[in-house]
């Protein structure tokens, strides 16, 4: 069974998880059935270690570790790599695949520029 682990960084206020918990819960109603956990860099809960957990413990034997991050900062080419290679070293059976931050594949990135178009006054004919 697949799984699949969202990162993101965290923040004090909760509000700020308001979309991050939005795309895991449009992920679940996409693919029922597919095990879906978001876990936190910081100041929040669940960690990517007691994410991690659940899903290996739900039988996932192949997780799918996608950074809810806009560009591939210091978190996400050294922090995160290190923690994956923890979840790779505490749950064996399963393999731990991560993907590059969702903010640079083109999908998102046309997605961020149409929304930012459209806050554009239509042109004057």
């Amino acid at each position: 069974m697949t799984g699949l682990l969202l990162f993101a960084h965290g923040a004090r206020d909760p509000n700020w998880a308001r979309p991050f918990q939005a795309v895991a819960d449009r992920v679940r109603a996409a693919r029922p059935g597919v095990p879906v956990e978001l876990a936190f860099l910081e100041f929040m809960a669940p960690d990517i270690a007691t994410a991690g957990r659940t899903l290996a413990e739900a039988g996932c034997t192949a997780v799918a570790v996608v950074p809810l991050f806009l560009g591939a900062g210091g978190h996400v080419r050294k922090d995160l790599p290190v923690l994956v290679e923890q979840l790779r070293a505490d749950h064996p059976q399963a393999t731990w695949t991560l993907s590059p931050a969702v903010g640079e594949l083109d999908p998102v990135i046309d997605a961020m520029a149409r929304a930012a178009e459209s806050f554009l006054t239509p042109p004057t004919p």
